[in-house]
This record gives structure tokens, C-alpha cells and sequence, in this order.
């Protein structure tokens, strides 16, 4: 929860933005703490399930070296903690799901997302840039 994802989420309204996973603290705190990637499936039948299923093949035509690579990466390091953040991405997903079941819910948080998400154009973005912090100005042609 920085940058962006809470400009996007004061724009369109905490209601209508799905947010999961480690604080920017909770991420210092846990590679502080000695982040173990590994010791996160033990606890997760689902989440290994998952790795156990790239890691079988299904997703490569049956060559188990295509992802082994990638799986051994997330289960031994996993620098960016995308296993710390399994779980909270599966309870999002359901907040999603639940959503989009009711069609009048859906549909308004469609309509604001979309008609709220002018501001991040990257037009403006590279203005403000430009402007606030490369201290350049535009050059006529």
C-alpha cells in the first residue's frame, strides 16, 4: 500500500478497490525476520497444490524443466514475496468474485474505476514528472 495504490484507491474509493497483500512495513519486517518462502507451503495445502501443478508440466506440455527454474526461485527466495502474498491474493479474489456475481455492484465499480482513472493517464504522469521532478520543459516543434 504506497505510491500508486493509494492515489488509484482515494480516486476510485476503498469500495471499489480490490487491495491484498504486505504493507510496505509488513515487507521490511518480514525480510527482516528472516523471509522463508519454503516454510509457507507447509501451511498452505492449496498454495502447494499450485506450485505442484506448474511444476508437473500441465502448464508446459508435459516439460517439467520449463518452470523448475521459477518454481525453485519462489519456494527458495522469492524476492519478491509473491508466496507471502498467496493467500491474501485468493481472499481478494474471492471479494472480486462476490462482486461481479451482482451485476448493479459490478457495474457501478466498472463505470467509476474507468471514469475516475483519467488522472493517471500517462500523459499527466509524464507531465508532472517533466515538471516536479526532471525539472524539463516541453520543446516546441
Amino acid at each position: 500500500l504506497d505510491g500508486a495504490n493509494v492515489e488509484i484507491r482515494e480516486a476510485v474509493g476503498e469500495d471499489n478497490f480490490f487491495l491484498f497483500g504486505l504493507t510496505a512495513e509488513e515487507v521490511v519486517a518480514t525480510k527482516q525476520a528472516g523471509y522463508r518462502p519454503g516454510e509457507l507451503l507447509n501451511k498452505d495445502p492449496e498454495m502447494m497444490r499450485a506450485l505442484e501443478l506448474i511444476n508437473s508440466g500441465a502448464f508446459s506440455g508435459g516439460d517439467r524443466a520449463t518452470f523448475a527454474g521459477f518454481i525453485d526461485d519462489l519456494v527458495n527466495r522469492d524476492p519478491f514475496l509473491v508466496l507471502a502474498d498467496y493467500r491474501a491474493y485468493i481472499d481478494c479474489q474471492a471479494r472480486v468474485e462476490t462482486m461481479w456475481r451482482s451485476r448493479s455492484a459490478w457495474l457501478r465499480s466498472s463505470i467509476l474505476n474507468t471514469a475516475r482513472s483519467g488522472r493517471f493517464s500517462s500523459d499527466r504522469s509524464i507531465s508532472e514528472y517533466a515538471a516536479k521532478i526532471w525539472h524539463v520543459k516541453p520543446v516546441k516543434r
